[in-house]
């Protein structure tokens, strides 16, 4: 028995430590998204925009827990029990993943909530679509260039020089192209899914207040 906790011990910190720090980070925006979009007032201060930059800057943070899928794929090919790989990698980093995506899902909601309160409801498509390219840039510059969401603040020249790198010329391009793609049909899907449930589960309690 101690012979397999120290098998899993290591197997989580060869390939699953990541997963508290890039929840962490994926919760980032998740966290902010209510305070900057469901807040009742509408007047937008100098610590709302504020806010709003830190929300842009970490929230590729999010989706990126996607391609994480690749230390899974790691850990399986790795040579560890049956038992470990069935009971704490596959569990442990599909679920890492899920919440991290559905972090993202929930605060581009939030977001398309904040127009339609503002009365900008013809934006809400255009500002989906921003946010995909803006996240399929940051997860490109983070899964292959190895940036960080703060180095637009510790080193924003190389940030700016590496992206318009990877913005002309031609394989970055297609890989943030595919990843743009990607978002948009997962973010739809999981929307329709994610608003169906809340609004199931708003039901619920509706019924169960009017039997009350």
């Amino acid at each position: 028995m101690k012979l397999i906790l120290a098998d899993a011990f290591e197997a989580f910190n060869q390939y699953s430590g990541w997963i508290i720090w890039n929840l962490f980070l994926a919760f980032i925006p998740f966290v902010l998204s209510f305070g900057l979009y469901l807040r009742p007032s509408r007047k937008r201060s100098g610590l709302w925009w504020f806010c709003f930059i830190i929300f842009l800057a970490f929230l590729p943070n999010a989706p990126y827990l996607l391609t994480d899928i690749i230390h899974l794929v790691e850990a399986i090919r790795a040579d560890y029990s049956i038992w470990i790989t069935t009971l704490i990698f596959i569990p442990l980093h599909l679920l890492a993943i899920f919440l991290g995506w559905e972090a993202y899902v929930i605060s581009l909601i939030n977001q398309s909530y904040y127009l339609k309160k503002q009365g900008a409801n013809k934006f809400i498509v255009l500002s989906e679509l921003s946010t995909h390219g803006l996240s399929a840039i940051g997860i490109y510059l983070g899964r292959f260039r190895r940036f960080n969401s703060w180095d637009l603040i510790t080193q924003p020249n190389i940030l700016l020089n590496s992206t318009i790198d990877d913005l002309t010329t031609k394989k970055p391009l297609l890989v943030i192209w595919i990843t743009f793609i990607i978002l948009i049909i997962f973010y739809w899907l999981t929307k329709q899914i994610t608003l169906g449930t809340l609004w199931r589960i708003k039901q619920l309690f509706y019924d169960l207040d009017a039997k009350n």
